[in-house]
Formats: C-alpha cells, sequence, structure tokens
C-alpha cells in the first residue's frame, strides 16, 4: 500500500503544459476560472462575444502563462469550428473545456416570450453540446481530455421568472452525464460544477436589496455569499490530474445552500 500511496504529490494538482478553452472567460466567473487555470500553469484560448480582453490578458500574462483570444458567436457552428481551428494552430491540442458562457433572461413563465426561450437555450445548452462534441474528438484523437460544464442551483431547483434557464442548466446535467457515459472509457472525464451565490458583477443587484439579500444569505449554511475564488480550487481539480476518477458528477460549491 505505501508504494501505492507514494505515487500521489501535489503535482496531480498542477496542469503546465496543458492547454485549456474557457468559454466567456473574459469576465465574472469565468474570468476566475481562466486565471486560476493559468495560475496551476495551463495556457489559455479564450472564446468571447465581445473584445474587452486587456485587464484578461494581464491577468493571465502575469502568471507566465499565454493567452488567445477569438471573437466568438458560439451559437453558430462556424465560429465553434474556427474556436477549435484556433487553438490547434496555437498549441497543437485541447487539454481542458470549460463551457461557461451563458445567459439568463427574466420573466413571468406565462409571459415568457418564445425569441428568449430560443436565445437562452441556444447559448446555455446547444453551444455547450455542440463545442463540446467537436472538442471531444480531438481528445479521443489525443488519449485524454477534460470537460467541465457550468451548471447552477438550478440545476437542482425549478427557480422563479428564469424557465428557459432552469431547463438549460438541468440539461447541462444530463449532458455532462451522458458524455461521460460513453467518453469516460477514452480516458476524458467529463464534470460539472454549481456556482452557488457569488459576489460578481451580475449579483450585485440583488446583494443591493438589502431583503433579498438578507434571505438569500439566510439560508446558506456558510452565512455568507461566495467570492470568486471560492470557485477557483473546484475548477482546477476538475481540470487536473487529480481528478482523473471522477466523472459524470455534478459539484456544487455553494456553502451548503443545496442542504439546507
Amino acid at each position: 500500500m505505501s508504494n501505492i500511496l507514494d505515487e500521489f504529490s501535489m503535482d496531480f494538482f498542477r496542469l503546465d503544459g496543458k492547454v485549456a478553452i474557457v468559454t466567456g472567460g473574459n469576465t465574472g466567473l469565468g474570468q476566475g476560472y481562466a486565471v486560476a487555470l493559468a495560475k496551476a500553469g495551463a495556457d489559455l484560448i479564450i472564446p468571447t462575444y465581445d473584445t474587452n480582453w486587456d485587464e484578461t490578458r494581464l491577468l493571465i500574462e502575469k502568471e507566465g502563462r499565454s493567452v488567445t483570444f477569438v471573437q466568438a458567436d458560439l451559437t453558430k457552428k462556424e465560429d465553434r469550428e474556427k474556436v477549435v481551428k484556433i487553438a490547434m494552430e496555437v498549441y497543437g491540442k485541447i487539454d481542458v473545456l470549460i463551457n461557461n458562457a451563458g445567459t439568463i433572461r427574466r420573466a413571468p413563465l406565462l409571459e415568457y416570450r418564445e425569441e428568449d426561450w430560443n436565445s437562452v437555450m441556444d447559448i446555455n445548452l446547444n453551444a455547450v453540446y455542440f463545442l463540446s462534441q467537436e472538442v471531444a474528438k480531438i481528445m479521443v484523437n489525443q488519449g485524454s481530455g477534460k470537460i467541465i460544464n457550468v451548471a447552477s442551483m438550478l440545476a437542482f431547483q425549478g427557480g422563479k421568472f428564469v424557465p428557459p434557464y432552469t431547463a438549460s442548466k438541468h440539461g447541462v446535467a444530463g449532458i455532462t452525464k451522458a458524455f461521460a457515459n460513453e467518453l469516460a472509457s477514452k480516458n476524458i472525464q467529463i464534470n460539472a460544477i454549481a456556482p452557488g451565490y457569488i459576489k460578481t458583477a451580475n449579483t450585485a443587484p440583488i446583494r443591493a436589496d438589502k431583503e433579498r439579500n438578507a434571505e438569500i444569505q439566510g439560508r446558506i449554511p456558510a452565512d455568507r455569499w461566495a467570492e470568486p475564488f471560492d470557485l477557483m480550487g473546484a475548477i482546477v481539480f476538475l481540470a487536473s490530474r487529480a481528478s482523473d476518477y471522477v466523472n459524470g458528477h455534478i459539484l456544487a460549491v455553494d456553502g451548503g445552500w443545496l442542504v439546507r
């Protein structure tokens, strides 16, 4: 037994020499994921809809890693193919894919518009499936890879005023399990991270509402909102060799929200 245990080291959490795609990795939690991977040693490809790249570039280059930004609309097949093509041209491989890009639109169920449903599902679910499919082809040929999807508390719950977001995040959980069933034998691990309530620009209006903020925080056993860095350890774990026998799992990072 001692010989087996001696094989493990903290290097299992390192990502030196790895190449990671982080969709929507230029802002918010996506930026946190990208910087975390860079700190662990990975080089980055970041597909993003906008071109506000300067801050993220500086944060990654500060860690001594390289980053290539690709302006892309991931709901379009040609743009998804462009991302994979550029990744292979620049780095020659793809070790990690983090499907972080997403959107949310709020309206009461009985008033929800079909175009808004389609828009949310296109980026939150369809783009995740088809980009994962393209990248998985590369990973199968390589004989290894990690795909990490970003789910939500609403992959487990119903929520209010966000029916397509809820449906899409349930779908992300399902895609994660389906891909794992088919690709685990190819030495590819597909998992998801489900963030709880995080302090980001997107949640600032909720936190500014004293009543709503107190309602949310009162249900979190940790008694605080998460900081973006609370997600960084989980994302590095799922991207690294340390998680090689973890597959099809939805990892909640929620301060205990789901068990309350």
